[in-house]
């Protein structure tokens, strides 16, 4: 309760910085209502591309001057591509990523990345193989008089070109089963519909309104955006070791969420199904809601997103249903523009998990992209987690024993045209991963190496096309 109450309060307070700052610019009309216009951009080549930048994502909305001085002081004037992944938040400011287009007052929005090369991790409980991965989404959406409405549907190729044996290879990874088991060492795949979704915004003025959200397939709210769909992760083509702390609920099958709204911040609730998906990764895993979240996200500049959650998982795994989850975690984005052509995105995560019985688990992440000129981008991660001998798929003795991982992750990605619509790249990734001397036996070493060589495809992004 006292979590609760302090978490209301920090809305709130939020709220009221955001209702009380001095507007500053003048307004414009905007689908028939009157919001706050776009403030004068500084000088400057940086707030040139900032402005390119986040207007090529408005979706529906206006675009804004760049850097920090830009400020969302209506909920009108919120981009469609503040949404990462489900209803969670990212900073405005967004490199061009996406196909867009309007027919008869319907905003068309088309996003994906695919990768596909050879994978090779290392030692006893390494392998290699040559795998596709990645994601296609569609979303549509309109502008009322009352608010906004949204729909998406996102898919997934993975459950075709990276399902064998249970998944790719990649040390240290958990979570999931693979023939009744769990997976160890893999990454298992996305699920074919990895979202199908509607939400509703409704204002009730300027500075305040409600959130609704309904997915058979979708995201409840809890944890950062996904690492599929983060800025400072589209280059890393495999999946961070805390997944399973972090965000591994970017698909639940079944998710109700209702959210406060402000220009800067959002509280949310979610009731959810939260067993995880099984095996088949081609169906809709539909259970009724069992689980339940809260989130409270703010953007407080363009460049900056943050959001801290608690969700309560009841049985999520197949295998334990009688265990269930407590998951705490908070994130923070930056985004800014980098030199004349660049980007950089960067995001820092901490997530807990409180398993059963079991001693609490964490896991910490710090991811970086730097797009240095459109074409040659360097990438970055390092974590550490805590990870559980059951978790492993360690013998019986060590099943109860925790141990500290982590690993090192850069990356270079060479970009391509664009060609019409499409952006290709080629990309190599190593990593260094580090296991304590209880772990040397079975991964043959305390430093394993795993690394992947592979061609990356992305809508080349575009400002909005057709009719404003």
């Amino acid at each position: 309760m006292r979590t609760l109450i302090l978490t209301a309060g920090l809305f709130l307070a939020l709220s009221a910085r955001a209702q009380t700052q001095d507007p500053g610019h003048g307004h414009e009309t905007h689908g028939g209502h009157e919001a706050p216009g776009e403030p004068s951009a500084p000088g400057g080549h940086e707030a040139h591309e900032a402005q390119e930048a986040h207007g090529a994502h408005g979706a529906g909305h206006r675009g804004h001057g760049g850097g920090e001085s830009l400020e969302v002081r209506s909920l009108r004037d919120i981009p469609l591509m503040r949404r990462g992944s489900g209803t969670s938040w990212q900073p405005d400011l967004i490199p061009p990523s996406m196909l867009h287009w309007d027919v008869a007052g319907w905003g068309f929005m088309f996003q994906g990345l695919l990768f596909g090369g050879y994978d090779v991790q290392s030692g006893p409980r390494g392998d290699s193989a040559f795998t596709a991965l990645g994601w296609l989404m569609l979303m549509v959406n309109r502008e009322l008089p009352s608010g906004q409405l949204v729909g998406s549907i996102m898919v997934s190729p993975e459950p075709f070109t990276a399902g064998a044996d249970g998944g790719y290879p990649l040390l240290l990874q958990t979570g999931e089963t693979y023939q009744g088991e769990p997976l160890r060492d893999r990454q298992h795949p996305h699920e074919l519909f990895m979202e199908l979704a509607v939400s509703y915004s409704h204002y009730f003025s300027d500075t305040w309104g409600l959130l609704l959200y309904a997915a058979p397939a979708g995201e409840p709210a809890l944890g950062p955006v996904g690492f599929p769909h983060r800025a400072s992760a589209w280059y890393d083509p495999l999946a961070p070791l805390g997944h399973h702390w972090q965000d591994a609920t970017h698909i639940s099958f079944g998710v109700l969420t209702a959210g406060l709204l402000t220009p800067t911040a959002k509280l949310e609730f979610s009731w959810f199904n939260g067993r995880e998906p099984d095996e088949d990764r081609y169906g809709l895993d539909l259970r009724a809601p069992d689980s339940f979240s809260v989130r409270l996200s703010a953007n407080p500049t363009a460049r900056v997103s943050a959001q801290v959650s608690y969700g309560f998982l009841r049985s999520p795994e197949l295998l334990e249903p009688d265990v269930s989850l407590h998951r705490l975690t908070a994130s923070a984005t930056y985004h800014a523009p980098f030199g004349s052509r660049g980007f950089w995105a960067t995001t820092a995560i901490y997530g807990r998990n409180v398993e059963g019985e079991e001693a609490p688990t964490d896991s910490f992440l710090l991811e970086s992209s730097l797009d240095l000129d459109g074409h040659h981008v360097v990438f970055g991660r390092t974590e550490y987690v805590r990870k559980a001998g059951h978790d492993l798929v360690l013998p019986e003795a060590l099943e109860h024993s925790v141990f500290d991982v982590g690993n090192l992750v850069l990356g270079y990605v060479y970009n391509f045209g664009p060609f019409g619509p499409v952006r290709p790249g080629v990309g190599v990734r190593g990593a260094l991963n580090v296991v304590p001397e209880g772990l040397e036996p079975f991964y043959g070493s305390r430093t394993p190496v795993g690394g992947m060589v592979y061609v990356r495809l992305t809508p080349a992004g575009s400002p909005p096309m057709g009719n404003p």
